[in-house]
């Protein structure tokens, strides 16, 4: 069976305890593209069966209006991973529209989750469900490619901070922050001081991410900035992720979600480039002209398919 993966805005993905009703319903109403009921690292143990069950209603019962619902289950390698997905994907009813798995190591594991959601769809003809993977370890890093093209099913790769600052052994405790260790000292200056110049501990992680998920067709996303009282920390830090051609970013506290909203958006002025960039080739292919020439400068065939790119996805999200 062949699937056609759909094309869903993911600025922001905002995170939320399953275990709490209250903030499920807050969540429903925020202005985040995508919410996700988590039912790993936000619910204790002891608390994950009833926290499955007030997922399993919020689905249900919750006014979601056209924004896309996910569920993060446990990892693969705990007692909770099968029951979870069993119970949501059969019971959760068609608001589910995706499924976020944590620890992603393998394409084995992508397969395993493939087959298990295709029988619950045959057996219950509910809708199909989309998977989100998160790549959170050292293993998962190194079987990316792999992952990523695993199944069509795979809509996204998301980046766990956390979690795979532990898997290597990183000295930090900053989810999504800066390492200050991780910086080279600048030459001394008049008064031979030398300041310290801080450094992107997690470049070449984010950078292996999204070409592993563009080459597969699939969204790179982003994790969380942990400091959510920090605005101008994740400001910078989406941006740094929307350069490199990151979709979006998770948000863990609803006053994220319009920062994340307005970095991961093309801007006015952008899109208006674009347009006129592509308003010029037109041009000059109903002129029978080969040169494209925009404000006295050359245009070349990269810079038309960025511009076909960034006028797709605002028209995507509505803003053209």
């Amino acid at each position: 069976m062949t699937f056609e993966r759909p094309a869903r805005p993911n600025r922001s993905q905002l995170s939320v305890p399953g275990s709490s009703s209250r903030f499920i319903e807050k969540a429903a109403g925020s202005a985040a593209d995508i919410v996700m009921l988590d039912l790993e690292d936000a619910v204790a143990p002891p608390d994950k069966p009833a926290a499955r069950r007030t997922v399993i209603e919020a689905l249900r019962d919750v006014d979601w209006g056209a924004r896309t619902v996910s569920v993060r289950i446990n990892a693969l390698d705990t007692p909770f991973m099968y029951r979870d997905l069993v119970e949501v994907a059969e019971q959760g009813g068609d608001r589910l529209d995706l499924i976020m798995v944590p620890k992603v190591n393998k394409a084995a594991d992508v397969h395993l989750l493939d087959v298990l959601l295709g029988q619950i769809e045959m057996a219950t003809g509910r809708k199909r469900i989309g998977l989100e993977l998160q790549i959170e370890t050292a293993e998962g890093l190194q079987n990316v490619d792999a992952i990523a093209a695993a199944s069509p099913r795979v809509e996204s790769l998301h980046f766990g901070p956390g979690d795979f600052a532990a898997s290597i052994g990183a000295r930090t405790t900053s989810i999504g922050g800066p390492v200050p260790d991780y910086a080279v000292l600048g030459e001394p200056d008049g008064a031979g001081r030398r300041d310290p110049h801080l450094a992107d501990p997690w470049h070449y992680v984010l950078a292996r991410i999204v070409v592993a998920a563009r080459a597969a067709g699939v969204r790179p996303v982003d994790g969380p900035y942990a400091d959510f009282k920090d605005e101008e920390g994740l400001r910078w830090s989406a941006r740094r992720a929307a350069a490199l051609g990151f979709e979006g970013k998770w948000a863990i506290h609803p006053g994220q979600v319009e920062t994340l909203n307005t970095v991961f958006s093309p801007a006015p002025e952008e899109i208006e480039r674009a347009r006129r960039i592509l308003d010029a080739l037109a041009e000059a292919e109903r002129e029978g002209r080969g040169a494209v020439a925009l404000d006295g400068r050359m245009i070349d065939l990269a810079s038309i398919r960025q511009a076909q790119v960034m006028v797709e996805k605002a028209k995507r999200l509505g803003l053209a």
